[in-house]
């Protein structure tokens, strides 16, 4: 017999528990216990009154947009909405039933304020590796870099010509940004090549056509993470320029030695980190062994002899033709000595014209020249150190585990939604970087870390 809903009295009382209506195994209730972030209110105390109204509790606020990035909701106003009316949101959040979700425009003024004066972001995102190193996540030996491409909030179609610069009208807290960053080697002083376009919003967003698609502005994120369980030690973002992520790299990983005392035995990463003075660094300054393919444009396709074909003389400074002759960074004395390094860090070697004009392999070394030279860095032992390593086993493992960095931006960009930036400005791009890194860790360790583990380490 079909049954019908008979209208009934409501009843006065009502018994309702949040805790018992979120699964035990939802994504939120592991984040929750996996992070403490009751240390927010003392972080930003210098930074509020002690006088007037109670403020809202940015503890609320922070775990508001940490469900906002770890669920892939980009808007803050349907944030507030999907807060109000999900239960295991209110839950995670400490709302209750009847607690008052804030307005959508509580975030801006609170980012663009205390939590940017306080660099809170960072703190949060550090404190999510803190937790990833207490519980075993982190080795600390092995690291590996990389960056991606993020669409900014600026439409190609409103630039202008980058050698023209900014139009007058141009204004906003974007273009104070990008002025402010003009020195930065990250951003503005990264390249002194001028941009093809600018856009009057964002001018600091870069114009690229890395991409097979049609060209776009962008900002780059920049992760270095741990090999053992892809967790990201740290972020950087910078302008998508090749020599700003090199700086980005360089930053990181004295952040990450500064802050957590890591230091590296490797670092992974591909050919774009692999200039001389890139690779010098990190085997001179930081003793970190470079899994990097060598940035080298000595090959020829030609016929001719490479440089590899010439053999270096360490002891006496000179190169060895197949021919049998010496090629030298100088062939006479001067009364002055001088530096033999051009501005590029590079010292030329050249053969005698009279040795090069009688040699039976001539035309198969130096056809359009009197005389064969060989340009050699002035960091190349650093280069030949990752070229050995290039040829063990550790490299070929390395590259293998390099792509776990690919696979977190495959995740950034497919599953939390960020292909496209909402915030604006050098500070917008580095706001929504931390949390999305911060996002990505907590899940890490939600999956890593079973509640049943949780619960018999506490």
């Amino acid at each position: 017999m079909m049954g019908k809903r008979t209208g009934v009295q409501e009843t006065l009382f009502y018994e309702f528990s949040l805790e018992q209506h979120v699964p035990d195994n939802h994504l939120l209730r592991s984040i929750d216990r996996l992070i403490d972030l009751s240390g927010i209110r003392e972080h930003l105390r210098p930074f509020y009154s002690t006088m007037g109204r109670p403020s809202i509790d940015p503890e609320l606020l922070i775990r508001m947009l940490l469900i906002g990035y770890c669920m892939g909701i980009r808007s803050e106003r349907r944030l507030c909405e999907e807060v109000h009316l999900n239960l295991a949101y209110r839950w995670f959040c400490q709302l209750g039933l009847d607690g008052t979700v804030p307005d959508h425009s509580t975030f801006s003024k609170n980012r663009h304020g205390r939590f940017r004066e306080s660099n809170l972001l960072r703190e949060v995102f550090e404190l999510t590796v803190r937790r990833c190193i207490e519980t075993g996540l982190v080795g600390g030996e092995g690291f590996a870099v990389d960056a991606s491409l993020i669409q900014a909030d600026a439409n190609r179609r409103l630039a202008v010509p980058g050698d023209e610069g900014l139009p007058p009208d141009a204004a906003g807290r974007a273009v104070k940004e990008y002025l402010a960053v003009l020195d930065d080697a990250a951003f503005g002083a990264s390249t002194p090549v001028v941009p093809k376009r600018l856009s009057p919003t964002d001018p600091a967003a870069r114009y690229s056509a890395a991409t097979p698609n049609q060209a776009f502005f962008s900002y780059s994120t920049n992760y270095l993470i741990d090999l053992r369980h892809a967790v990201i030690v740290d972020v950087e973002a910078t302008t998508s320029v090749r020599q700003a992520e090199v700086t980005a790299q360089r930053r990181m990983i004295e952040r990450v030695q500064q802050t957590f005392g890591f230091w590296p035995e490797r670092l992974a990463a591909d050919g774009a980190y692999g200039d001389a003075a890139n690779l010098a660094w990190l085997v001179e300054e930081k003793g970190v062994e470079p899994h990097i393919p060598v940035f080298d444009k000595s090959a020829r396709n030609d016929g001719t002899f490479a440089r590899s074909d010439f053999t270096f003389d360490h002891e006496n400074d000179f190169y060895t033709c197949p021919g049998g002759h010496q090629l030298r960074a100088s062939n006479r004395n001067f009364t002055t000595p001088h530096s033999r390094v051009d501005k590029d860090g590079f010292i030329r070697y050249r053969a005698r014209v009279k040795d090069c004009s009688g040699c039976e392999f001539r035309q198969r070394c130096t056809p359009n020249t009197p005389a064969r030279k060989i340009m050699r860095s002035v960091h190349e032992g650093a280069r030949d150190m990752a070229r050995d390593i290039a040829q063990t086993d550790a490299y070929v493992t390395s590259r293998r585990q390099r792509k776990k960095v690919e696979m977190l931006f495959a995740h950034l960009k497919r599953i939390l939604k960020l292909d496209r930036l909402r915030l604006r400005g050098p500070n917008g791009a580095r706001d929504e970087f931390l949390l999305a890194a911060t996002a990505q860790n907590l899940r890490k360790m939600a999956k890593l870390m079973p509640v049943i583990s949780l619960q018999r380490a506490t």
